[in-house]
């Protein structure tokens, strides 16, 4: 592609016109460095008029309930079967203990996520299980935000149970969830989740449940699993979708939206070995994540303002250059995180607030604490 092409696309970026999937995708290709250099700059500058210099985080707590479940996803190494080794699910105790020690460590967010297991019921039902979660942490701790339940949850409470998914939300949202992070969207093509998670819904279904949610009055998150077996043309047409449902939640106004947009670089070093082999590789690749970083800021960020880099997957040195690529926000504190850890990750699970502001102010921008739905605290 001779550069001018990718001047072309990065000015009309800047122009404040929404890129096509196509544009998307000859960005995505680009190998040049001086290409590479100015779509970094291109993705910094929108990120300034987007998102202003300021770098947020916030403190919360991740609590995974349950490590037991019954689907196998081919990148997963931290599902277990009841009875295996390592196998653990949480009593209410238990989550009690965790809620209260993130509280008094100045949490304002919860996020809870857990395996899908089948005896996970109160008097043979699954929701009155979730409810029963949600409210053990909320009649405790009222002031909590509780981002909890991925759209697999909802389709999985509502199969067992035989509840239309709106029903599943509203139930949920009304015991006390605040809002539904965008996990198990993985990449949002049904040909690369056959054979990345072949019993996971489907992208018609994850669409379906977010787009709820938002109609529902539930704010949701955004997340990519990259670096795998997916193309730049399936990683674009994963953008484009979530660009088209935020559209749709801003047009129908809708009373929620998506809140960030969170890029997860695949780590394979645990993972099932068909699929490691297939990768090739156990550790993200910086510079591939950077690059499609800034193109997701570049494709989105006139829709999907806030972009977060985990630093779970890619380190904090790592996380902290993708604020230099388009990112705004540097995630959470987390105190504790099982998925990525059991999957071989070098970042570390928990981080200090202080480890987050020395990161960001090495960069000589400002930084400030926020809530869920980045309201400054």
């Amino acid at each position: 592609m001779p550069t001018i092409t990718v001047n072309h696309i990065l000015d009309r970026a800047l122009m404040g016109y929404d890129l096509s999937a196509a544009e998307g995708v000859v960005l995505l290709k680009q190998t040049e460095p001086e290409a590479i250099a100015a779509i970094r700059v291109t993705a910094d500058k929108l990120r300034k008029a987007q998102a202003g210099d300021t770098v947020t985080y916030i403190i919360n707590r991740n609590i995974n309930f349950t490590n037991i479940c019954e689907q196998h996803c081919s990148f997963c190494a931290f599902r277990r079967d009841d009875g295996d080794a390592g196998a653990y699910w949480l009593d209410w105790t238990q989550i009690l203990e965790k809620s209260q020690d993130a509280v008094q460590r100045g949490a304002t967010e919860i996020c809870m996520q857990g395996g899908l297991n089948p005896q996970a019921q109160i008097n043979g039902k699954s929701l009155l299980y979730y409810l029963k979660l949600v409210e053990t942490i909320k009649q405790e701790f009222p002031q909590i935000h509780l981002h909890a339940f991925s759209p697999q949850e909802v389709q999985f409470i509502a199969r067992i149970d035989g509840l239309e998914y709106a029903d599943v939300i509203t139930a949920l949202r009304d015991a006390g969830v605040n809002s539904m992070p965008g996990t198990a969207a993985e990449v949002l093509d049904d040909q690369v989740r056959q054979v990345l998670c072949p019993e996971k819904i489907d992208t018609a279904t994850w669409l379906e449940i977010v787009s709820t949610a938002h109609k529902l009055g539930l704010h949701t998150t955004s997340t990519m699993l990259s670096g795998h077996i997916e193309t730049p043309e399936q990683q674009i047409g994963h953008l484009e979708k979530l660009r088209s449902l935020q559209q749709i939640a801003i047009n129908q106004k809708y009373p929620a939206h998506i809140t960030e947009f969170i890029l997860l670089p695949f780590v394979g070093q645990e993972a099932p070995k068909s699929l490691r082999r297939k990768v090739g590789r156990d550790q993200p690749v910086l510079s591939d994540a950077l690059l499609l970083g800034a193109v997701a800021r570049i494709f989105l960020g006139n829709l999907i303002p806030n972009h977060q880099p985990s630093w779970v997957k890619l380190g904090l040195a790592g996380a902290t250059e993708a604020l230099t690529w388009g990112c705004n926000d540097l995630g959470g504190t987390l105190m504790e995180e099982h998925i990525t850890k059991m999957a071989g990750a070098v970042g570390g699970t928990c981080m200090e607030v202080e480890t987050l502001q020395t990161a960001i102010a090495s960069l000589e921008r400002p930084y400030q604490q926020r809530d869920t739905l980045y309201q400054k605290i």
